[in-house]
């Protein structure tokens, strides 16, 4: 016990000696006496707002997710609110995924707000993310909160924060929320006192509202009708969009929809895979092996919290091929694009927008088709940012990342995996109708914008000593850049947090027009990137590589493709 930092120790005691419940301080005590590592980590930090807001651990602790801390971080919240918009009526929308303690952490929320005057309006059943972001919306809440970890192990959970935009939080309001709940250093200073009538259930009748919207964002129903009983599979992967993504699908006109039984139902414990992640192809072998028994024409899957999707595919030999969030991210852009312009759409006042550490293939698509496409930092919050700037002045398509998030329209704020689903099941339509298979497609798109392949590698560091070997490795990326990496020459540097531009032949330093993050970004001589990134999430280091270059003959696909995957392995050797 000696050994653990006296801080840390310090803010166990507040909890022991705080109005917590029996369990939580027979846990805490456990800790101190049996297990001091795992106490350092549960408080040597207090959960902050990343990427995706709130997430952790489940578990004892000002690091960890519990009642205690959703209360607390609700409680900042309710006061930010009540600052940011005084005098008026406030309600907040609240929803959660099948996560273990979904509807505890959910109810807990929502009590805190209405113990402090402002109306919930709660989901009667657990729905997707994007309903959540769509009904901040509709309902004219000021926020908006959704209980999920996204496609994290089961044995996280999190905290979503909404403005009144529908979009996840963004600054100055995310560190302001912070600030006000470090303001509260006691669990009396957290109103636990509900208030029934300020609470009121969201009905089952609001789903028909965004189903109509969804609807009308198809561009093609001509080829659904004529292609209306392709074979499709679709797995919720025990989560939340086991109803909405069907009944989207079906909505377009699609007859021939297989779910997977085994992962239909909701279950925090996600008992079929080792993660819940739809980039992972593990987690779609029960719905790949669904897709051969039915011959599907596509296989679809979603995370948790059904914001973002994966769609496997047929390639030219017949076998299923699971895409990558940036083929399909690419596919769509380019569907997208294509419709608009044949409709006549396309006048120079639309726009796209993109991540950092997406590919840049979806900036050719959007330049050939003379459509600006904005470059954002990693969150889709920073997406949604960009669509509010310009809401009234110009029209925004699409846009998404390469963690399989995308958005196709605007009256959802944040990735949208039910629309993007259904307009993906589209374009496989439209394409089948003219006799291509989705490989054809991608072909073609890379002989005419550049064939670009990516990779990625994530390295979990966990704890304080994984949070301080991360920060060392970019700190090392700072001071001691590398001049090469795998024998190519690094010819600039971009640094986002630092907001700099370097070219080391030349020395120039040129100033980062964007929002500061923890970035490093290394340009190749080749035409390789490599992106460095410390995830807002997870307790994660991530390095995304791209790697580039023409594609003459569509029919060399996969001979170009090789050489590419060769390219990418060099440079993750490297890395690792």
């Amino acid at each position: 016990m000696s050994s653990i930092d006296p801080a840390i120790l310090s803010k166990a005691q507040s909890w022991l000696d705080g109005n917590v419940d029996a369990d939580t301080k027979a846990s805490i005590k456990k800790l101190i006496s049996e297990n001091p590592t795992e106490l350092v980590d549960s408080f040597y930090q207090d959960l902050e707002f990343g990427t995706g807001g709130l997430r952790g651990l489940m578990g004892v602790g000002t690091n960890r997710m519990n009642v205690y801390t959703i209360g607390m971080a609700t409680q900042g919240l309710a006061n930010y609110l009540l600052k940011s918009f005084p005098g008026q009526d406030i309600k907040v929308a609240i929803t959660h995924d099948c996560r273990i303690n979904n509807t505890l952490f959910a109810k807990t929320t929502a009590d805190v707000f209405t113990a402090n005057g402002i109306k919930v309006l709660y989901f009667k059943e657990m729905r997707p993310t994007p309903m959540l972001s769509f009904a901040v919306r509709h309902f004219g809440c000021k926020s908006g909160v959704m209980i999920t970890a996204s496609h994290n192990p089961k044995e996280y959970n999190g905290y979503k924060a909404y403005w009144e935009d529908g979009a996840q939080v963004v600054a100055p309001h995310d560190t302001n929320i912070i600030k006000e709940v470090q303001k509260i250093t006691s669990f009396d200073q957290v109103n636990w006192n509900k208030n029934e009538a300020l609470f009121e259930y969201i009905e089952e009748d609001f789903d028909a509202i965004y189903l109509e919207l969804v609807k009308g964002l198809s561009l093609s129903p001509e080829a659904i009708r004529s292609q209306k009983n392709i074979p499709i599979v679709f797995s919720p992967i025990h989560g939340a969009s086991g109803k909405m993504v069907p009944a989207a699908l079906k909505a377009y006109g699609f007859e021939n929809i297989h779910i997977v039984k085994e992962q239909a139902e909701p279950d925090g414990n996600f008992p079929t895979v080792i993660y819940p992640n739809p980039e992972e192809a593990e987690a779609l072998t029960m719905a790949i092996e669904l897709g051969r028994k039915v011959n599907a024409e596509l296989v679809l899957a979603c995370d948790p919290d059904g914001d973002r999707y994966a769609a496997v595919v047929p390639n030219e030999k017949g076998e299923f091929e699971l895409l990558n969030g940036n083929q399909s991210g690419a596919l769509l852009s380019y569907y997208l694009l294509s419709k608009w312009q044949e409709a006549g759409k396309l006048d120079g006042n639309q726009f796209m927008v993109n991540t950092i550490v997406t590919t840049e293939l979806i900036n050719e698509i959007a330049e050939g088709f003379g459509v600006k496409c904005f470059n954002v930092l990693t969150g889709f919050k920073n997406i949604a940012a960009i669509i509010l700037k310009l809401e009234g002045k110009e029209t925004y398509i699409g846009g998404g990342e390469e963690s399989y998030g995308y958005l196709v329209g605007d009256f959802v704020r944040d990735k949208d995996a039910v629309s993007a689903a259904a307009i993906f099941a589209e374009l496989i339509a439209y394409y089948k109708q003219q006799g291509k298979n989705t490989i054809d497609v991608l072909a073609g798109i890379y002989s005419k914008f550049g064939f670009y392949k990516e990779s990625l590698i994530s390295v979990t560091k966990k704890g304080k000593d994984g949070a301080e070997q991360i920060q060392s490795l970019m700190n090392g990326f700072r001071t001691n850049p590398p001049t090469q990496m795998n024998g190519i020459e690094v010819e600039r540097i971009v640094d986002v947090k630092n907001s700099t531009i370097t070219h080391l032949k030349t020395g120039k330093v040129e100033n980062l027009e964007m929002d500061k993050s923890n970035v490093m970004q290394f340009y190749l001589s080749d035409g390789s990137k490599i992106s460095a990134r410390p995830s807002g999430t997870e307790p994660k280091i991530k390095y995304y590589f791209s790697v580039s270059t023409p594609l003459s003959d569509p029919k060399d696909y996969r001979k170009v493709e090789g050489e590419l995957v060769e390219r990418l392995d060099g440079l993750k050797n490297y890395f690792s």
